[in-house]
């Protein structure tokens, strides 16, 4: 069975940065497209980021575009998101996605899905 698991969450201040990472495991993960969405109090899960095989496609929702940035290490497995500036707005529970074809920020389009970690932004 396919895992996916996203350690590194927690609480940060405004401004400041975090980076989420997620590690996969039974899957030829260097053929899967990549993504994270995020689901914060009270609202539907969004998508944040996507991210194709090979790492040279990446896609962003207008509200992160410019401080969030996807990456992916076939070699190690892993998908990473980097976030900066980070705003109030930003604190959700954040989940990363796979899905055996393109790259997609369509939720229904991802077959496989972590646990998910939780962000909270401070004011």
């Amino acid at each position: 069975q396919v895992q996916l698991v996203e350690p590194g969450g927690g609480l940060v201040q405004a401004g400041g940065s975090l980076r989420l990472s997620c590690a996969a495991s039974r899957l030829i993960f260097s053929s899967y497209a990549m993504a994270w969405f995020r689901r914060a109090p009270g609202k539907e899960r969004e998508f944040v980021a996507a991210i194709n095989w090979s790492g040279g496609n990446t896609y962003y929702a207008d509200s992160v575009k410019g401080r969030f940035t996807i990456s992916r290490d076939n070699a190690k497995i892993a998908m990473y998101l980097q976030m900066n500036s980070l705003k109030p707005e930003d604190t959700a529970i954040y989940y990363c996605a796979a899905r055996s074809y393109g790259a997609s920020t369509t939720l229904e389009a991802y077959d496989y899905w972590g646990q998910g970690t939780q962000v909270t932004v401070s004011s």
